[in-house]
């Protein structure tokens, strides 16, 4: 039997979570270069064409969930395409189709909040030395959070909102200004909303992706794909030498060490676990029963993200419909619109 400290110098070989790190800041800084980007296109209509025009980067929409959601349901029950917001509809129906055989890959690679969340956390071990655990019975009470949240999108958009007021809702000058309006949340931040993301940013220093695991719908809605079962973490009981160490490294505190097979929607493929067993072939990621290299997930992901935006570009499904003039008409009065 190889020693413990052999099993110790192993756990620190983690080619694919520098790569994700490396993917989790590059994406970042990608999403900070887009947001800059916007405000520009923004201050361009709000100074009334004395700044500089910039193209509006389709990406934003991606920050529209809400709006996606309406789109989906008026492009299944009509076969109508948005195209006032196409990127964030085609965005949206990714990530949340990707779950069924990616599982959470989209949380754990390149979602902001995510990466912010892990970021944080490991800011949080820093300091304090260690993260900390929530007593199960607290996690139970908390994990209905995200669902019931979900629950309530799902209701009043795919279940109450009739088919004509959602594809009126597309049309109306509140959604084709909703990007706008949340540059200006953001830009404007403050009261209870700032409270909020003061008190889970506390929390996440101590509990590892406190949001991620107790408050976001988005994942939550992604994490449904992944009940089918047709992705999964499966462990062999015979060869696990019982370290441990696949559950110390879970970023979202599963307890890999205790199941046969992780089916839980709260994995996201980060692959921490499988890169942290000493023993081969003892943690395996494993689509419909099948053994698959670790790199085969995120890379597949990747591929098909890619494929799906060249193609929405080729066929004139990626920027929106909007003219400048109907921009020029809306933005500069974006506080008398809506809310």
């Amino acid at each position: 039997m190889k020693s413990k400290a052999w099993h110790v110098r192993q756990f620190k070989r983690k080619p694919i979570q520098y790569v994700r790190m490396s993917v989790q800041i590059v994406f970042s800084i990608f999403l900070l270069y887009v947001g800059f980007r916007f405000f520009q296109f923004y201050n361009h209509f709000a100074s009334l064409g004395i700044e500089p025009y910039v193209e509006r980067p389709a990406a934003v929409e991606g920050f529209l969930p809400v709006s996606a959601l309406v789109a989906l349901k008026v492009w299944i029950f009509t076969g109508e395409f948005d195209h006032i917001h196409p990127a964030g509809l085609l965005l949206f129906t990714f990530f949340i189709g990707s779950g069924l055989l990616f599982r959470k890959t989209f949380c754990s690679w390149i979602c902001p909040i995510g990466t912010l969340s892990e970021w944080t956390a490991r800011l949080g071990k820093m300091i304090f030395r260690k993260n900390f655990d929530i007593p199960k019975w607290i996690s139970w009470l908390l994990i209905p959070l995200k669902y019931l949240l979900l629950l309530f999108f799902i209701k009043i958009i795919v279940i109450d909102m009739p088919i004509d007021f959602a594809w009126d809702f597309l049309q109306e000058p509140y959604n084709k200004v909703s990007d706008v309006k949340m540059l200006l949340f953001f830009l404007n931040l403050g009261g209870f909303a700032l409270k909020v993301i003061l008190v889970v940013f506390i929390l996440s220093l101590f509990f590892p992706n406190f949001w991620c695991r107790y408050l976001c719908p988005y994942g939550a809605l992604i994490g449904l794909g992944t009940i089918f079962g047709v992705t999964k973490i499966e462990r062999n009981e015979d060869t696990c030498i019982d370290c441990r160490q696949c559950t110390r490294v879970c970023p979202q505190r599963i307890k890999v060490h205790e199941k046969m097979a992780v089916l839980t929607p709260d994995c996201t493929a980060c692959m921490s676990c499988v890169e942290a067993c000493p023993v081969k072939d003892t943690l395996n990621m494993t689509v419909a029963t099948k053994k698959v290299n670790k790199w085969i997930i995120p890379s597949v992901f990747f591929g098909l993200f890619v494929l799906m935006i060249i193609i929405a570009k080729l066929t004139g499904n990626w920027n929106t419909n909007i003219t400048y003039k109907e921009f020029l008409e809306l933005i500069p009065y974006i506080d008398r619109i809506g809310h």
